[in-house]
């Protein structure tokens, strides 16, 4: 049993109920498991380049370097993290605007992730999804930076009216507008040619981008943006992991295989290269085989590009295809060339 009273070195503080632990609990298991996100998503890869076969696996974990693993997940997933900063702060930011007095750090994650991300990450966040989203999602990153913008402000500035309305209602209104009047021909592409999705996702987020700036009920807030969190938790994973596992992690190539000239005699083995050794090429053919060719017999190496990503919508705006990223414009782009026949296991004729 506690009592008050002065202590044998001063004034003893009042006993109080002491904090839950889950929230620092549940934070010690985010930073357990969150590196072995990139891990386990590796490992995957390898598992399906190999086929469900562990000897292929076990061979391509001795020979393909980490660092190639590793770009290709960076690469892949770097749209990952601006979606996850922003739509966190703007859920916590919900949920400190609308029950302040459930908006704890000791106790939620959501309000500890709200906490401890400055405000110069956010701008980060918004300016990399600037860069790497693709065309239709950029009025959604208007809708959450919107958001954001008038979230803020009310929290900070509660006493403020003006800058409510001019940050919080004026700012996002004209943001629209001016998103419409661009996006317009392009909403209107979008429903002639039956593409509803990307209607909706070109004009949906402008106009929402007006609608939360404000407290939601306090009764509901809670509850909403828990599950949101959680819903936002189970599906970002999925995504990355199914966008993760179709990046090739390995180059490929044709192999020109036979007896020295002039012997006509060759064999092209089409598929991915792993290593080349002091006496082997070792190539993954297209069925999924680990091809030990003798670099005495190799007579020809020939790298097979990429195959050209081929646009399933058809709706531009002004000129700027949908699919298309603002990365895809500043960064110059190489004339696709016609595949080699070396590269289909066909050799031309000579």
């Amino acid at each position: 049993m506690a009592v008050d009273g002065p202590g044998p070195f001063g004034a003893r503080p009042p006993v109080g109920p002491a904090r839950p632990k889950g929230a620092r609990q549940g934070q010690q298991w985010l930073l357990t498991l969150l590196p072995a996100f990139p891990v386990l998503l590796l490992v995957l890869r390898l598992w399906q380049l190999s086929r469900q076969d562990m000897p292929t696996m076990l061979l391509l974990v001795q020979y393909v370097s980490p660092l190639g693993l590793l770009s290709a997940l960076l690469i892949a997933l770097v749209w990952a993290f601006p979606l996850v900063v922003l739509v966190t702060c703007v859920l916590g930011l919900v949920l400190r605007v609308s029950a302040p007095d459930r908006f704890d750090p000791e106790r939620s994650l959501l309000a500890y992730a709200t906490v401890r991300t400055p405000g110069w990450v956010q701008a980060a966040a918004t300016a990399l999804a600037a860069l790497t989203w693709q065309m239709r999602f950029l009025p959604a990153l208007l809708m959450l930076v919107g958001w954001l913008i008038g979230l803020r402000v009310r929290h900070r500035y509660p006493d403020r009216p003006d800058l409510l309305l001019a940050l919080g209602l004026v700012l996002p209104l004209l943001a629209a507008l001016v998103a419409y009047g661009w996006l317009a021909p392009a909403i209107g592409s979008a429903v002639t040619h039956g593409e509803w999705a990307t209607a909706a996702l070109l004009g949906l987020p402008p106009a929402a981008a007006v609608v939360l700036t404000g407290p939601l009920p306090r009764s509901a807030a809670p509850l909403l943006t828990q599950v949101l969190s959680y819903l936002l938790a189970a599906v970002a994973p999925l995504v990355m992991g199914s966008v993760f596992l179709r990046v090739p992690l390995l180059p490929s190539v044709a192999v020109e295989v036979g007896p020295p000239p002039p012997a006509a005699a060759v064999e092209v083995v089409p598929g991915q290269a792993i290593t080349v050794t002091d006496r082997m090429t070792i190539v993954l053919d297209r069925r999924g085989r680990v091809r030990f060719l003798p670099n005495e017999r190799v007579r020809a190496q020939f790298l097979c590009p990429g195959a050209e990503r081929v646009p399933v919508s058809a709706v531009t705006v002004r000129g700027w295809p949908v699919e298309r990223t603002a990365l895809d414009w500043m960064m110059p782009r190489h004339r696709p060339v016609a595949p080699d026949s070396r590269c289909s296991g066909r050799l031309e004729a000579r």
